[in-house]
Protein backbone atom coordinates (compact mmCIF):
# COMPACT_ATOMS: atom_id res chain seq x y z
CA UNK A 1 0.00 0.00 0.00
CA UNK A 2 3.10 2.57 0.34
CA UNK A 3 3.74 2.05 -2.67
CA UNK A 4 0.29 3.42 -3.95
CA UNK A 5 1.16 7.50 -3.63
CA UNK A 6 -1.45 9.92 -4.50
CA UNK A 7 -0.83 11.68 -8.36
CA UNK A 8 -2.48 14.25 -10.23
CA UNK A 9 -4.43 11.27 -12.37
CA UNK A 10 -6.02 9.96 -9.20
CA UNK A 11 -6.25 12.58 -6.28
CA UNK A 12 -7.59 15.96 -7.15
CA UNK A 13 -8.71 18.13 -3.97
CA UNK A 14 -12.12 18.92 -3.73
CA UNK A 15 -14.17 21.78 -4.23
CA UNK A 16 -17.25 23.12 -5.99
CA UNK A 17 -15.34 25.63 -8.10
CA UNK A 18 -14.65 22.69 -10.62
CA UNK A 19 -18.40 22.70 -11.46
CA UNK A 20 -18.52 25.45 -13.42
CA UNK A 21 -15.15 24.61 -16.30
CA UNK A 22 -17.70 21.03 -16.33
CA UNK A 23 -20.84 23.43 -16.88
CA UNK A 24 -18.86 25.19 -19.49
CA UNK A 25 -17.26 22.65 -21.50
CA UNK A 26 -20.97 20.32 -20.77
CA UNK A 27 -23.83 22.95 -20.76
CA UNK A 28 -22.17 25.54 -22.46
CA UNK A 29 -24.73 26.83 -24.97
CA UNK A 30 -27.51 26.11 -21.82
CA UNK A 31 -28.95 29.27 -20.44
CA UNK A 32 -27.42 29.93 -16.95
CA UNK A 33 -29.12 33.23 -15.84
CA UNK A 34 -32.13 35.24 -16.22
CA UNK A 35 -33.25 38.72 -14.39
CA UNK A 36 -35.47 40.58 -16.33
CA UNK A 37 -33.95 40.78 -20.15
CA UNK A 38 -30.90 39.74 -19.13
CA UNK A 39 -29.60 36.17 -20.09
CA UNK A 40 -26.44 34.46 -19.90
CA UNK A 41 -25.21 30.57 -21.00
CA UNK A 42 -23.07 29.03 -19.41
CA UNK A 43 -20.33 29.41 -21.80
CA UNK A 44 -20.42 33.22 -21.20
CA UNK A 45 -20.64 33.11 -17.12
CA UNK A 46 -17.75 30.92 -17.20
CA UNK A 47 -15.75 33.39 -19.40
CA UNK A 48 -17.06 36.61 -17.01
CA UNK A 49 -16.15 34.57 -14.02
CA UNK A 50 -12.41 33.71 -15.49
CA UNK A 51 -12.73 37.86 -16.08
CA UNK A 52 -13.20 38.38 -12.63
CA UNK A 53 -10.97 36.04 -11.00
CA UNK A 54 -8.35 37.16 -13.06
CA UNK A 55 -9.08 40.81 -12.21
CA UNK A 56 -9.43 39.86 -8.16
CA UNK A 57 -6.28 38.11 -8.06
CA UNK A 58 -4.41 40.82 -9.81
CA UNK A 59 -5.60 42.98 -7.27
CA UNK A 60 -5.52 40.88 -4.25
CA UNK A 61 -2.46 41.48 -1.91
CA UNK A 62 -2.05 38.03 -1.23
CA UNK A 63 -3.81 34.49 -1.10
CA UNK A 64 -5.28 35.25 2.47
CA UNK A 65 -7.29 38.14 0.96
CA UNK A 66 -10.92 38.47 1.68
CA UNK A 67 -13.15 40.25 -0.44
CA UNK A 68 -16.21 41.52 1.42
CA UNK A 69 -19.64 42.33 -1.40
CA UNK A 70 -22.49 43.69 -0.21
CA UNK A 71 -25.24 43.22 -2.59
CA UNK A 72 -29.07 42.42 -3.16
CA UNK A 73 -30.35 39.32 -2.36
CA UNK A 74 -30.54 37.23 -5.50
CA UNK A 75 -28.83 39.27 -8.36
CA UNK A 76 -27.08 37.71 -11.37
CA UNK A 77 -23.48 39.01 -10.39
CA UNK A 78 -23.67 37.30 -6.68
CA UNK A 79 -24.18 34.21 -8.79
CA UNK A 80 -20.84 34.56 -10.15
CA UNK A 81 -18.77 36.28 -7.35
CA UNK A 82 -20.16 34.24 -4.61
CA UNK A 83 -19.79 30.62 -6.12
CA UNK A 84 -17.39 30.43 -8.82
CA UNK A 85 -14.78 33.08 -8.65
CA UNK A 86 -12.60 32.10 -5.84
CA UNK A 87 -10.96 30.14 -8.26
CA UNK A 88 -9.11 29.04 -5.62
CA UNK A 89 -8.74 32.39 -3.77
CA UNK A 90 -8.96 34.66 -2.66
CA UNK A 91 -11.41 33.73 0.32
CA UNK A 92 -14.84 35.72 -0.48
CA UNK A 93 -17.13 37.03 2.24
CA UNK A 94 -20.90 37.42 1.15
CA UNK A 95 -22.40 40.19 3.16
CA UNK A 96 -26.28 41.49 3.54
CA UNK A 97 -27.65 44.76 3.07
CA UNK A 98 -29.56 44.78 6.31
CA UNK A 99 -26.13 45.26 8.40
CA UNK A 100 -25.94 48.61 9.73
CA UNK A 101 -22.46 50.24 10.68
CA UNK A 102 -22.98 49.44 13.73
CA UNK A 103 -23.77 45.58 13.43
CA UNK A 104 -21.05 45.54 10.50
CA UNK A 105 -19.48 42.41 11.48
CA UNK A 106 -15.42 43.33 13.23
CA UNK A 107 -13.62 41.01 11.18
CA UNK A 108 -14.52 42.68 7.61
CA UNK A 109 -12.09 45.78 8.90
CA UNK A 110 -9.54 46.12 6.44
CA UNK A 111 -5.77 46.21 7.19
CA UNK A 112 -2.98 46.25 5.27
CA UNK A 113 -1.54 43.03 3.43
CA UNK A 114 0.50 40.78 5.76
CA UNK A 115 1.33 37.14 5.12
CA UNK A 116 -0.30 36.43 8.63
CA UNK A 117 -3.12 38.19 8.33
CA UNK A 118 -6.69 38.11 6.69
CA UNK A 119 -6.70 41.30 4.62
CA UNK A 120 -10.71 42.34 3.39
CA UNK A 121 -11.47 44.35 0.62
CA UNK A 122 -14.72 45.70 -0.12
CA UNK A 123 -15.24 46.20 -3.91
CA UNK A 124 -17.96 48.64 -5.35
CA UNK A 125 -21.02 46.51 -5.55
CA UNK A 126 -24.11 46.05 -8.52
CA UNK A 127 -26.12 47.81 -5.90
CA UNK A 128 -29.59 49.16 -7.39
CA UNK A 129 -30.28 52.88 -5.73
CA UNK A 130 -33.21 50.45 -3.56
CA UNK A 131 -30.61 49.44 -1.74
CA UNK A 132 -27.43 50.98 -1.98
CA UNK A 133 -28.75 54.38 1.04
CA UNK A 134 -29.33 51.13 3.55
CA UNK A 135 -25.42 49.68 2.16
CA UNK A 136 -23.24 52.71 1.95
CA UNK A 137 -22.61 53.45 5.75
CA UNK A 138 -21.51 50.31 6.57
CA UNK A 139 -19.74 48.95 3.61
CA UNK A 140 -17.68 52.41 3.60
CA UNK A 141 -16.49 50.91 7.11
CA UNK A 142 -14.54 48.73 5.52
CA UNK A 143 -13.46 50.14 1.79
CA UNK A 144 -9.91 49.17 0.96
CA UNK A 145 -7.35 51.95 0.47
CA UNK A 146 -4.57 49.54 -0.83
CA UNK A 147 -5.90 50.60 -4.24
CA UNK A 148 -3.59 52.52 -6.42
CA UNK A 149 -5.13 56.66 -6.44
CA UNK A 150 -4.09 56.90 -10.45
CA UNK A 151 -6.72 54.16 -11.33
CA UNK A 152 -9.07 55.23 -12.66
CA UNK A 153 -12.78 53.25 -13.20
CA UNK A 154 -15.62 53.21 -15.79
CA UNK A 155 -19.15 53.31 -14.65
CA UNK A 156 -21.20 51.34 -16.93
CA UNK A 157 -24.11 49.94 -14.40
CA UNK A 158 -25.36 50.19 -10.78
CA UNK A 159 -24.46 52.55 -7.88
CA UNK A 160 -20.30 53.50 -7.10
CA UNK A 161 -19.81 52.47 -3.46
CA UNK A 162 -15.79 52.45 -3.64
CA UNK A 163 -13.16 52.84 -5.99
CA UNK A 164 -14.39 49.58 -7.88
CA UNK A 165 -17.27 48.77 -10.17
CA UNK A 166 -18.09 45.15 -10.62
CA UNK A 167 -18.17 45.46 -14.46
CA UNK A 168 -15.46 47.79 -14.91
CA UNK A 169 -13.33 45.23 -12.69
CA UNK A 170 -14.96 42.22 -15.02
CA UNK A 171 -14.30 43.99 -18.24
CA UNK A 172 -10.26 44.52 -17.18
CA UNK A 173 -10.02 40.92 -16.66
CA UNK A 174 -8.28 38.58 -18.49
CA UNK A 175 -10.22 35.48 -19.43
CA UNK A 176 -7.22 33.63 -20.69
CA UNK A 177 -5.16 34.07 -17.74
CA UNK A 178 -3.30 31.29 -15.49
CA UNK A 179 -5.04 31.03 -11.90
CA UNK A 180 -4.48 29.67 -8.79
CA UNK A 181 -4.48 25.79 -8.33
CA UNK A 182 -6.07 24.73 -5.40
CA UNK A 183 -3.32 22.28 -3.42
CA UNK A 184 -5.61 21.47 0.08
CA UNK A 185 -9.18 21.25 -0.29
CA UNK A 186 -8.71 22.45 3.59
CA UNK A 187 -8.36 25.99 2.32
CA UNK A 188 -10.87 29.05 3.19
CA UNK A 189 -13.55 28.60 0.19
CA UNK A 190 -15.61 31.41 2.12
CA UNK A 191 -16.38 33.78 5.27
CA UNK A 192 -19.93 33.51 6.12
CA UNK A 193 -21.89 35.30 8.70
CA UNK A 194 -24.30 34.35 11.17
CA UNK A 195 -27.74 35.59 11.49
CA UNK A 196 -27.16 37.58 13.97
CA UNK A 197 -30.65 37.47 15.53
CA UNK A 198 -29.33 36.30 19.31
CA UNK A 199 -26.11 37.98 19.29
CA UNK A 200 -23.53 39.65 16.95
CA UNK A 201 -22.93 37.80 13.74
CA UNK A 202 -19.91 35.71 13.58
CA UNK A 203 -17.83 35.43 10.76
CA UNK A 204 -17.87 31.40 9.77
CA UNK A 205 -14.52 29.77 7.60
CA UNK A 206 -16.01 27.31 4.83
CA UNK A 207 -13.85 25.01 3.32
CA UNK A 208 -13.50 23.64 -0.27
CA UNK A 209 -14.01 20.17 0.73
CA UNK A 210 -16.94 21.39 3.06
CA UNK A 211 -18.99 23.23 0.42
CA UNK A 212 -18.48 20.49 -1.87
CA UNK A 213 -19.74 17.32 0.12
CA UNK A 214 -22.62 19.46 1.37
CA UNK A 215 -22.93 20.99 -2.72
CA UNK A 216 -23.19 17.02 -4.09
CA UNK A 217 -25.14 15.60 -0.88
CA UNK A 218 -28.12 18.14 -1.09
CA UNK A 219 -28.42 17.87 -4.92
CA UNK A 220 -29.30 13.80 -4.40
CA UNK A 221 -30.66 14.15 -1.48
CA UNK A 222 -33.66 16.61 -2.61
CA UNK A 223 -33.62 14.87 -6.00
CA UNK A 224 -32.34 17.50 -8.42
CA UNK A 225 -32.10 15.94 -11.59
CA UNK A 226 -30.74 17.42 -14.92
CA UNK A 227 -31.53 20.91 -15.94
CA UNK A 228 -33.14 22.62 -13.34
CA UNK A 229 -35.03 25.73 -13.23
CA UNK A 230 -34.31 27.30 -9.80
CA UNK A 231 -35.78 30.23 -9.15
CA UNK A 232 -33.85 32.89 -6.45
CA UNK A 233 -36.18 33.71 -3.64
CA UNK A 234 -33.42 32.82 -1.22
CA UNK A 235 -31.14 35.31 -0.77
CA UNK A 236 -27.77 34.28 -1.52
CA UNK A 237 -25.82 35.61 1.23
CA UNK A 238 -27.39 33.31 3.35
CA UNK A 239 -25.23 30.16 3.15
CA UNK A 240 -24.08 31.06 -0.62
CA UNK A 241 -27.83 30.51 -1.27
CA UNK A 242 -27.69 27.07 0.41
CA UNK A 243 -25.18 25.75 -1.68
CA UNK A 244 -27.15 26.26 -4.61
CA UNK A 245 -25.02 28.80 -6.37
CA UNK A 246 -22.61 26.15 -6.59
CA UNK A 247 -25.48 23.53 -7.34
CA UNK A 248 -26.86 25.19 -10.32
CA UNK A 249 -23.69 24.95 -12.07
CA UNK A 250 -22.95 21.21 -11.20
CA UNK A 251 -26.51 20.48 -12.85
CA UNK A 252 -26.34 22.93 -15.44
CA UNK A 253 -29.55 24.70 -14.41
CA UNK A 254 -30.88 27.80 -14.85
CA UNK A 255 -30.50 30.71 -12.49
CA UNK A 256 -34.08 32.73 -12.87
CA UNK A 257 -33.17 35.75 -10.43
CA UNK A 258 -35.96 38.36 -9.29
CA UNK A 259 -35.63 41.97 -7.75
CA UNK A 260 -38.14 41.39 -4.61
CA UNK A 261 -40.09 38.33 -3.51
CA UNK A 262 -43.44 39.45 -4.49
CA UNK A 263 -46.30 37.23 -5.02
CA UNK A 264 -46.80 38.71 -8.44
CA UNK A 265 -43.06 38.28 -9.16
CA UNK A 266 -43.04 34.70 -8.03
CA UNK A 267 -45.98 33.40 -9.95
CA UNK A 268 -44.70 35.39 -12.72
CA UNK A 269 -41.73 33.33 -12.79
CA UNK A 270 -42.77 30.34 -11.84
CA UNK A 271 -45.29 30.74 -15.35
CA UNK A 272 -43.41 32.25 -17.63
CA UNK A 273 -39.77 30.38 -16.82
CA UNK A 274 -41.06 26.92 -16.47
CA UNK A 275 -39.55 26.88 -12.75
CA UNK A 276 -38.93 23.65 -11.15
CA UNK A 277 -37.28 24.00 -7.83
CA UNK A 278 -36.66 26.67 -5.07
CA UNK A 279 -35.73 27.28 -1.43
CA UNK A 280 -37.26 29.90 0.96
CA UNK A 281 -37.80 30.07 4.57
CA UNK A 282 -41.43 29.27 6.05
CA UNK A 283 -42.28 32.90 6.11
CA UNK A 284 -42.62 33.29 2.61
CA UNK A 285 -45.84 30.34 2.61
CA UNK A 286 -47.37 33.39 3.76
CA UNK A 287 -46.24 34.91 0.37
CA UNK A 288 -47.25 32.18 -1.68
CA UNK A 289 -50.68 31.99 -0.37
CA UNK A 290 -51.45 35.41 -0.39
CA UNK A 291 -50.45 35.35 -4.35
CA UNK A 292 -52.75 32.36 -5.11
CA UNK A 293 -55.52 32.92 -6.79
CA UNK A 294 -58.41 31.68 -4.79
CA UNK A 295 -58.97 29.16 -2.55
CA UNK A 296 -59.45 26.24 -5.77
CA UNK A 297 -55.65 28.04 -7.19
CA UNK A 298 -53.51 25.14 -8.41
CA UNK A 299 -50.11 25.20 -10.43
CA UNK A 300 -49.71 24.07 -13.76
CA UNK A 301 -46.71 21.81 -12.86
CA UNK A 302 -45.61 21.19 -9.02
CA UNK A 303 -42.68 23.12 -8.21
CA UNK A 304 -40.36 21.98 -5.55
CA UNK A 305 -39.69 24.37 -2.34
CA UNK A 306 -36.62 23.12 0.29
CA UNK A 307 -37.20 24.88 3.06
CA UNK A 308 -35.92 25.56 6.52
CA UNK A 309 -34.25 28.32 8.28
CA UNK A 310 -37.27 28.06 11.34
CA UNK A 311 -39.59 25.46 11.76
CA UNK A 312 -42.71 25.37 9.70
CA UNK A 313 -46.09 24.99 11.30
CA UNK A 314 -48.23 21.65 10.00
CA UNK A 315 -51.22 23.97 9.17
CA UNK A 316 -48.97 25.96 6.80
CA UNK A 317 -47.38 23.36 5.07
CA UNK A 318 -50.64 21.57 4.65
CA UNK A 319 -51.64 24.58 2.99
CA UNK A 320 -48.88 25.72 0.48
CA UNK A 321 -49.04 21.66 -0.68
CA UNK A 322 -52.68 22.11 -2.00
CA UNK A 323 -51.49 25.15 -4.25
CA UNK A 324 -49.03 22.28 -5.62
CA UNK A 325 -45.64 23.40 -3.89
CA UNK A 326 -44.42 20.36 -3.15
CA UNK A 327 -42.48 20.90 -0.06
CA UNK A 328 -38.99 18.98 1.56
CA UNK A 329 -38.10 19.76 4.91
CA UNK A 330 -34.57 20.69 5.93
CA UNK A 331 -33.02 22.01 8.94
CA UNK A 332 -29.77 23.34 8.64
CA UNK A 333 -27.19 26.46 10.16
CA UNK A 334 -24.47 28.73 8.42
CA UNK A 335 -21.71 26.59 10.59
CA UNK A 336 -22.95 23.47 8.59
CA UNK A 337 -22.37 24.92 5.28
CA UNK A 338 -26.58 24.99 4.66
CA UNK A 339 -28.83 22.36 5.16
CA UNK A 340 -27.68 19.29 7.76
CA UNK A 341 -30.94 17.08 8.04
CA UNK A 342 -33.63 16.45 5.83
CA UNK A 343 -36.85 14.80 5.98
CA UNK A 344 -36.53 12.09 3.68
CA UNK A 345 -39.73 11.61 1.81
CA UNK A 346 -40.88 7.53 2.36
CA UNK A 347 -43.36 6.33 -0.72
CA UNK A 348 -45.18 4.83 2.34
CA UNK A 349 -46.14 8.00 3.37
CA UNK A 350 -47.92 9.44 0.20
CA UNK A 351 -50.85 7.15 1.12
CA UNK A 352 -51.64 9.24 4.16
CA UNK A 353 -53.60 11.78 5.03
CA UNK A 354 -52.90 15.09 3.71
CA UNK A 355 -52.62 16.51 7.64
CA UNK A 356 -50.60 13.22 8.77
CA UNK A 357 -48.09 13.75 5.43
CA UNK A 358 -47.84 17.49 6.82
CA UNK A 359 -47.01 16.49 10.63
CA UNK A 360 -44.17 13.71 9.33
CA UNK A 361 -43.16 17.22 6.45
CA UNK A 362 -42.46 19.14 9.94
CA UNK A 363 -40.07 16.90 11.44
CA UNK A 364 -36.56 18.18 10.31
CA UNK A 365 -35.24 14.29 9.08
CA UNK A 366 -32.55 12.58 8.92
CA UNK A 367 -28.23 13.51 8.01
CA UNK A 368 -27.29 15.09 5.02
CA UNK A 369 -24.92 12.64 3.43
CA UNK A 370 -22.20 14.74 3.56
CA UNK A 371 -22.60 14.58 7.29
CA UNK A 372 -20.76 11.40 9.45
CA UNK A 373 -23.43 11.73 12.20
CA UNK A 374 -26.54 13.73 13.39
CA UNK A 375 -27.40 13.20 17.01
CA UNK A 376 -29.25 14.76 20.02
CA UNK A 377 -27.58 14.41 22.92
CA UNK A 378 -27.77 15.86 26.93
CA UNK A 379 -25.90 18.79 26.63
CA UNK A 380 -24.20 18.07 30.08
CA UNK A 381 -23.04 14.59 30.18
CA UNK A 382 -23.18 14.33 26.38
CA UNK A 383 -25.20 11.03 25.89
CA UNK A 384 -27.64 10.14 23.53
CA UNK A 385 -31.38 10.71 24.23
CA UNK A 386 -33.60 7.89 23.63
CA UNK A 387 -35.60 7.68 20.70
CA UNK A 388 -38.92 8.20 21.53
CA UNK A 389 -39.99 11.60 20.13
CA UNK A 390 -40.51 13.34 23.35
CA UNK A 391 -37.43 13.47 25.29
CA UNK A 392 -35.46 16.61 24.65
CA UNK A 393 -31.73 17.11 23.99
CA UNK A 394 -29.34 19.08 21.71
CA UNK A 395 -29.22 18.73 18.16
CA UNK A 396 -25.15 17.66 17.63
CA UNK A 397 -23.80 17.33 14.00
CA UNK A 398 -19.99 15.95 13.12
CA UNK A 399 -18.71 15.68 9.14
CA UNK A 400 -16.44 17.22 7.12
CA UNK A 401 -19.80 20.40 5.90
CA UNK A 402 -19.09 21.07 9.66
CA UNK A 403 -17.10 24.64 9.29
CA UNK A 404 -13.75 25.10 9.75
CA UNK A 405 -14.52 27.31 12.51
CA UNK A 406 -15.51 30.96 13.46
CA UNK A 407 -13.08 33.48 12.08
CA UNK A 408 -10.87 35.72 15.24
CA UNK A 409 -12.97 33.94 17.81
CA UNK A 410 -11.64 31.00 20.03
CA UNK A 411 -13.83 31.21 22.66
CA UNK A 412 -16.65 30.85 20.56
CA UNK A 413 -14.87 27.78 18.77
CA UNK A 414 -14.51 26.29 22.53
CA UNK A 415 -17.52 26.57 23.18
CA UNK A 416 -19.09 25.35 19.66
CA UNK A 417 -17.11 22.17 19.17
CA UNK A 418 -16.68 19.33 22.32
CA UNK A 419 -16.04 15.67 22.71
CA UNK A 420 -15.53 15.17 18.41
CA UNK A 421 -19.35 17.10 18.32
CA UNK A 422 -20.25 20.34 17.00
CA UNK A 423 -22.83 21.57 19.37
CA UNK A 424 -25.92 23.42 17.63
CA UNK A 425 -27.37 24.87 20.08
CA UNK A 426 -31.00 23.66 18.94
CA UNK A 427 -32.96 21.77 21.24
CA UNK A 428 -34.30 18.65 19.36
CA UNK A 429 -36.46 14.96 19.57
CA UNK A 430 -35.48 11.99 18.22
CA UNK A 431 -38.50 9.74 16.86
CA UNK A 432 -38.58 6.26 16.64
CA UNK A 433 -38.13 5.58 13.11
CA UNK A 434 -34.64 7.82 13.95
CA UNK A 435 -35.89 11.11 12.09
CA UNK A 436 -34.81 14.39 14.36
CA UNK A 437 -37.58 17.26 15.00
CA UNK A 438 -36.47 20.28 16.38
CA UNK A 439 -38.24 22.06 19.23
CA UNK A 440 -36.33 25.32 20.35
CA UNK A 441 -33.25 27.09 20.21
CA UNK A 442 -32.05 26.10 23.52
CA UNK A 443 -31.84 30.32 24.26
CA UNK A 444 -35.70 30.39 23.71
CA UNK A 445 -36.86 27.48 26.09
CA UNK A 446 -39.58 28.40 28.28
CA UNK A 447 -38.78 27.77 32.03
CA UNK A 448 -42.08 28.39 34.02
CA UNK A 449 -42.38 26.82 37.51
CA UNK A 450 -39.83 24.20 36.88
CA UNK A 451 -41.47 22.62 33.40
CA UNK A 452 -39.81 23.21 30.38
CA UNK A 453 -41.82 25.08 27.50
CA UNK A 454 -41.06 24.82 23.76
CA UNK A 455 -42.20 27.51 21.64
CA UNK A 456 -42.73 26.14 18.31
CA UNK A 457 -45.14 23.92 20.24
CA UNK A 458 -47.30 26.65 21.50
CA UNK A 459 -46.64 28.18 18.11
CA UNK A 460 -47.86 24.83 16.37
CA UNK A 461 -51.44 25.37 18.48
CA UNK A 462 -51.53 29.10 17.99
CA UNK A 463 -51.30 28.42 13.41
CA UNK A 464 -53.75 26.71 13.70
CA UNK A 465 -55.97 29.07 14.84
CA UNK A 466 -58.68 29.99 11.88
CA UNK A 467 -57.44 34.08 12.73
CA UNK A 468 -54.07 33.66 13.03
CA UNK A 469 -51.79 34.28 9.97
CA UNK A 470 -48.44 34.05 11.92
CA UNK A 471 -47.29 33.69 15.28
CA UNK A 472 -43.95 33.36 17.49
CA UNK A 473 -44.12 32.97 21.41
CA UNK A 474 -41.38 34.03 23.78
CA UNK A 475 -40.86 34.15 27.62
CA UNK A 476 -41.68 37.05 29.66
CA UNK A 477 -41.01 37.15 33.35
CA UNK A 478 -43.78 36.10 36.00
CA UNK A 479 -44.25 37.08 39.83
CA UNK A 480 -45.30 33.44 40.30
CA UNK A 481 -43.36 31.28 37.76
CA UNK A 482 -40.84 33.13 36.93
CA UNK A 483 -41.32 33.01 33.27
CA UNK A 484 -44.21 32.44 31.07
CA UNK A 485 -44.78 32.31 27.65
CA UNK A 486 -46.42 35.50 25.97
CA UNK A 487 -47.74 34.91 21.96
CA UNK A 488 -47.45 37.82 19.83
CA UNK A 489 -50.04 36.94 16.69
CA UNK A 490 -50.55 38.31 13.34
CA UNK A 491 -54.40 38.16 11.81
CA UNK A 492 -54.70 36.47 8.98
CA UNK A 493 -55.85 38.45 5.85
CA UNK A 494 -59.76 38.35 5.78
CA UNK A 495 -59.53 39.37 9.53
CA UNK A 496 -58.07 41.57 9.30
CA UNK A 497 -60.63 43.65 7.29
CA UNK A 498 -62.67 43.12 10.52
CA UNK A 499 -60.85 45.00 13.89
CA UNK A 500 -61.58 42.67 16.77
CA UNK A 501 -61.92 39.63 15.46
CA UNK A 502 -58.94 38.14 16.86
CA UNK A 503 -58.90 38.77 20.38
CA UNK A 504 -56.46 38.14 22.98
CA UNK A 505 -59.18 36.03 25.27
CA UNK A 506 -60.44 34.15 22.62
CA UNK A 507 -57.14 32.94 21.40
CA UNK A 508 -56.55 32.06 25.41
CA UNK A 509 -59.57 29.96 25.40
CA UNK A 510 -58.69 28.40 22.11
CA UNK A 511 -54.68 27.47 23.50
CA UNK A 512 -56.26 26.40 27.12
CA UNK A 513 -58.54 23.64 25.01
CA UNK A 514 -55.47 22.40 22.72
CA UNK A 515 -52.23 21.62 25.36
CA UNK A 516 -51.26 21.74 28.73
CA UNK A 517 -52.56 24.53 31.31
CA UNK A 518 -49.02 25.57 32.39
CA UNK A 519 -47.83 25.68 28.42
CA UNK A 520 -50.98 28.23 27.81
CA UNK A 521 -49.78 32.27 26.84
CA UNK A 522 -50.23 34.47 29.74
CA UNK A 523 -50.58 37.26 27.04
CA UNK A 524 -51.58 37.46 23.52
CA UNK A 525 -50.20 40.37 21.74
CA UNK A 526 -52.04 41.48 18.40
CA UNK A 527 -49.47 43.12 15.99
CA UNK A 528 -49.77 44.02 12.40
CA UNK A 529 -46.45 41.81 11.53
CA UNK A 530 -43.49 40.39 13.30
CA UNK A 531 -40.27 42.02 13.28
CA UNK A 532 -38.06 39.66 10.63
CA UNK A 533 -34.17 39.95 9.63
CA UNK A 534 -33.19 39.84 6.48
CA UNK A 535 -33.22 35.70 6.04
CA UNK A 536 -36.89 35.94 6.83
CA UNK A 537 -35.89 34.76 10.96
CA UNK A 538 -38.38 36.18 13.76
CA UNK A 539 -36.14 38.76 16.23
CA UNK A 540 -36.80 37.04 19.17
CA UNK A 541 -34.63 39.19 21.09
CA UNK A 542 -36.80 42.46 20.31
CA UNK A 543 -40.07 40.95 20.99
CA UNK A 544 -38.68 39.23 24.43
CA UNK A 545 -37.91 43.16 25.13
CA UNK A 546 -41.71 44.12 24.12
CA UNK A 547 -42.67 41.39 26.67
CA UNK A 548 -40.84 42.42 29.54
CA UNK A 549 -42.33 45.55 29.17
CA UNK A 550 -45.35 44.37 29.55
CA UNK A 551 -44.42 42.37 32.10
CA UNK A 552 -43.22 45.44 34.22
CA UNK A 553 -46.24 47.12 33.79
CA UNK A 554 -48.15 44.70 34.96
CA UNK A 555 -49.31 45.64 39.34
CA UNK A 556 -47.81 42.38 41.02
CA UNK A 557 -50.33 42.90 43.77
CA UNK A 558 -52.86 42.03 42.21
CA UNK A 559 -51.98 39.75 39.28
CA UNK A 560 -54.95 39.57 36.71
CA UNK A 561 -56.64 36.16 36.48
CA UNK A 562 -54.99 35.32 33.40
CA UNK A 563 -52.16 35.65 34.73
CA UNK A 564 -52.06 32.96 37.32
Amino acid sequence: MDQLPKRPANYVPLSPVGFLPRANAVYGDRTSVIYGRVRFTWSQTYERCRRLASARSSASASARTTWCRSWRRTCPPFTRCTSRCPWPAPCSTPSTPAWTPTRWPRSCATRRPSSSSWTTTTSASPATRSNSSRMNPAARLTMSRSWPSSTTWTRPTGTRLGELEYEALVSNGDPNAELPTLTDEWDALTLNYTSGTTSAPKGVVYSHRGAYLSTTSLLLQWGVGNEPVYLWTLPMFHCNGWTFTWGMAARGGVNVCIRNAHPASIYSAITQHGVTHMCCAPVLFSILLEGADGDDAKLEAPVHVLTGGAPPPAALLEQVERVGFKVTHAYGLTEATGPALACEWRDRWDRLPLHERARLKARQGVSVLSLAHADVKNADTMASVPRDGTSVGEIVLRGSSVMKGYLKNPEANEAAFRGGWFLTGDVGVVHPDGYIEIKDRSKDVIISGGENICSKEVEEVLFRHPGVADAAVVAMPHPRWGETPCAFVVPSRDNKQHAGVVREEDVIEFCRKHMARFMVPKKVVVVDALPRNALGKVEKVKLRAEARKISAAVCYNNVPASWR
